[in-house]
């Protein structure tokens, strides 16, 4: 569990995330981070609320959203309350996706139930006749 009080390093952050060093600047510098806070010595020192965000925007990637809609999540998220709707409808929308992403993979699941079922028969039938 992270302290709310700790500050991380970018290494740090990329440890704990599994993004790379590269990965978390290109974040920041495209927007879907908001601009890190720098140390005295310019290095970056993240928040245990950025890596909170950070985790977040793994989970929108990881459900396929584009990096594009994440960044005007990111934006709307940035621009406070008022921006609650717009945000809720684009978290629905993402929700209905994966759901048919989810049933899609069911069915491609099933069909793959269904051959291992079929070959494991085939193979006891070959079985049973070899030993006939």
């Amino acid at each position: 569990m992270l302290n709310d009080q700790e500050l991380f390093t970018i290494s740090q952050v990329a440890e704990i995330t599994g993004l790379s060093v590269h990965t978390l600047r290109y974040y920041e510098r495209i927007g879907l981070i908001r601009p890190i806070d720098r140390a005295g010595n310019t290095h970056r020192r993240y928040s245990s609320d950025d890596i909170g965000w950070v985790e977040f925007l793994l989970k929108l990637r990881a459900t396929g959203m584009a990096i594009q809609n994440m960044k005007t999540y990111a934006e709307l998220q940035r621009a406070g309350e008022e921006t609650l709707e717009e945000r809720v409808e684009m978290l629905k929308t993402l929700q209905f996706d994966v759901k048919a992403h989810i049933h899609e993979l069911n069915e491609h699941l099933e069909l793959i139930r269904h051959k291992i079922e079929f070959y494991s028969a085939v193979i006891a039938g070959q079985k049973q006749e070899t030993s006939a």
